[in-house]
């Protein structure tokens, strides 16, 4: 059974590719992604807060284009 994404859910994936490890973090209500790299020696909660901060950066840019009245939790 499915459930609703809850505001501020984040879902985070770790993919290594060679010496490296690519994150995404996705934001579970809108659906808004990024990705970002770092060498797979790096704490995973380094990698992790990295693109955290990443994708509520995007979030807030996103929101400043639309203006006040654009409600992020929207598709």
């Amino acid at each position: 059974m499915s459930r609703e994404p809850r505001p501020g859910e984040i879902y985070l994936e770790f993919h290594p590719i060679g010496g490296q490890v690519k994150v995404t973090a996705i934001d579970a209500a809108t659906g808004i992604e990024v990705s970002t790299f770092g060498p797979a020696n790096t704490a995973q909660e380094d990698l992790k807060r990295l693109a955290v901060r990443k994708l509520k950066r995007r979030i807030s840019q996103i929101a400043e284009r639309d203006g006040p009245s654009a409600d992020p939790t929207l598709y």
